[in-house]
């Protein structure tokens, strides 16, 4: 269920009172990509609790056409940010991260039930030979090779845990992913050379917690984990936000 807006506010207002003070808006930046069927309003829960505690923060909006152009989406926003950034990717997002992470201004990297490969590695390389997931049978293909999925898809397996409400709008204004995405291989895996942390949610059925757990050792990344859907970013906001500001901070002292 969705947090009442009394519960969610009063709860902002508690974490940013117990951060540290040296969470203010001239550290480190926050940048924010969303995954496969979403938009940059995925993030509409984390960002209030950022803007909070003072953070700087700034949510791309990706085409979903190819790794090269999400990737570079994402590079000239981390350009705009002064000083240091935590980049965090949601589920596709994850593999934009890993490769425009490698950025110079990027000191920490998010994943949030997100992919976590090698450079050289494609999703489709980590599906080979596996037997479809039940939430595939909801993808369907337009005419241009761009993917969606039905309402049923988010509903019963993206987004469970959300209101009938939320899912509603997230079938209507979610972002299609071109088919191609699931060969392009990123070119560095940045999480080898910066520090990173890794948001589990167990409870998703798009991309195996078990699956998250291997990015996340891998990784060597801080691991937290939560009762969520693949969506935890709006099911359980404040336990990413507390992960998002524990990065900031950790940037920020460096």
């Amino acid at each position: 269920m969705s947090n009442s807006p009394n519960v969610f506010h009063s709860t902002l207002t508690a974490i940013a009172l117990a951060l540290p003070g040296s969470v203010v808006a001239d550290e480190a930046s926050v940048v924010l990509v969303h995954g496969a069927f979403s938009d940059g309003s995925a993030w509409n829960k984390v960002i209030p609790i950022l803007q909070e505690a003072g953070v700087s923060v700034s949510a791309a909006q990706l085409s979903l056409s190819s790794l090269d152009g999400d990737a570079a989406t994402v590079t000239r926003l981390v350009d705009q940010q002064q000083g240091k950034v935590v980049l965090v990717g949601h589920s596709y997002g994850g593999n934009v991260i890993t490769e425009a992470g490698a950025h110079d201004k990027v000191a920490h990297l998010v994943y949030v039930a997100g992919f976590a490969l090698d450079a050289g590695q494609s999703l489709s390389d980590l599906t080979e030979g596996q037997p479809p997931a039940p939430w595939q049978a909801e993808i369907y293909p337009d005419a241009d090779g761009y993917l969606r999925l039905t309402s049923v898809g988010i509903s019963e397996y993206f987004a469970p845990d959300l209101s009938a409400e939320e899912t509603a709008v997230m079938a209507v204004t979610q972002g299609p992913i071109k088919y191609d995405t699931s060969y392009d291989r990123p070119t560095v895996a940045a999480w080898s050379a910066k520090p990173s942390s890794y948001v589990i949610a167990e409870n998703d059925q798009i991309i195996s917690p078990k699956v998250q757990g291997y990015f996340a050792q891998k990784m060597g990344a801080e691991i937290t984990t939560v009762a969520s859907s693949h969506v935890a970013m709006l099911s359980k906001p404040e336990a990413v936000a507390e992960v998002i500001l524990s990065a900031v901070d950790a940037a920020s002292e460096d």
